[in-house]
């Protein structure tokens, strides 16, 4: 009996995100054709609204505990990274401005520039402990780029979308509203408890595996929010095809790019999270916030993807854990 329950503990820790993923569908598609929770529906979005930052906040705080603000450094490897991602979206936003594409072109491009632009996600510090990288180079990197998002964003979707009537400043604000109590707050309540608190932070550090299973149920949350977008969505399935595949192809291209800088930086792992880890959450209300609302259906695919090629990471790194043990 007790080796049955180790052995289904191994599977799910070995298979955690495509078990949250597929959680996510499921939940979802059972809520929204099941009676019995008719009652609940009109709490459903407010709860999740509340929940799902509460889980993202206490993530983070967990991964920052860990992490000490006097390691975080500036380095090269993080310049070519904004390069690489102010630069696609600077570029891309100009060629719609400028060219015009039809509808369809259109809505897979800014599917592209929200793939492109979406800063670093809160959970790739904890992917990145789990892979072994350095943690405090990723915390570095998405402070960089959520700053950059703030600026780039407000300053070039009046290119893209000219009726847009929110002005820099309102978007700018907006923006950082989201950004600051989810990234900057838990850090810095991480370097408190971490100087003020040190028995509470002592505590905190024994349980080194349960950031990564708050990002998993944060991860199913996400998932079924995206499934009910997919269910609910009346463009024709030309347009969410190109999507798709914009969000996978920009998927490939920055893990692509960031093992690569990273292989030249002596930074494999921590720079191809920081690139190809995003915070799809953040994605998805971009795009309901500030372009065509069926891009943000770009977040929601980037989240499938991103998460498929952390599972075979994390597979891989378990297996060789395991080849280490014997």
């Amino acid at each position: 009996m007790k080796s049955n329950t180790n052995t289904a503990l191994q599977f799910i820790r070995n298979w955690t995100l495509p078990i949250s993923i597929l959680t996510g569908m499921l939940a979802y598609l059972l809520y929204a054709n099941c009676p019995l929770f008719d009652a609940t529906r009109p709490w459903a979005e407010p709860t999740v609204a509340i929940v799902q930052p509460v889980l993202i906040f206490s993530m983070l705080f967990l991964s920052f505990c860990k992490i000490d603000c006097r390691t975080l450094r500036f380095r090269l490897s993080h310049l070519w990274l904004l390069l690489f991602q102010c630069g696609t979206f600077a570029l891309i936003s100009l060629a719609i401005h400028f060219c015009h594409p039809s509808e369809g072109v259109s809505v897979a491009l800014q599917g592209a520039l929200l793939c492109l632009i979406c800063p670093t996600a809160t959970a790739a510090t904890v992917v990145t402990q789990k892979l072994k990288g350095d943690a405090a180079d990723v915390t570095m990197y998405t402070l960089l780029i959520n700053l950059a998002v703030s600026v780039l964003v407000p300053l070039f979707v009046p290119l893209i979308r000219e009726q847009h009537d929110m002005q820099f400043w309102q978007a700018f604000q907006c923006i950082l509203a989201k950004v600051f109590p989810l990234l900057i707050c838990p850090l810095l309540a991480a370097q408190v408890v971490r100087f003020a608190l040190p028995a509470l932070h002592r505590k905190l550090l024994s349980f080194p595996g349960l950031a990564f299973y708050l990002w998993a149920v944060s991860l199913s949350i996400a998932i079924a929010v995206t499934t009910r977008s997919i269910v609910h969505t009346t463009h024709p399935p030309i347009e969410l095809g190109g999507i798709a595949l914009a969000s996978l192809l920009c998927c490939i291209l920055q893990f692509w790019l960031g093992h690569t800088i990273g292989r030249h930086c002596n930074r494999l792992v921590s720079t191809s999270q920081a690139l190809g880890q995003k915070n799809t959450v953040f994605a998805i209300w971009m795009g309901y916030t500030f372009l065509n609302p069926v891009t943000s259906l770009a977040g929601g695919f980037y989240s499938i993807w991103h998460n498929l090629y952390n599972t075979w990471q994390l597979r891989q790194q378990r297996k060789q854990e395991l080849d280490m043990e014997r």
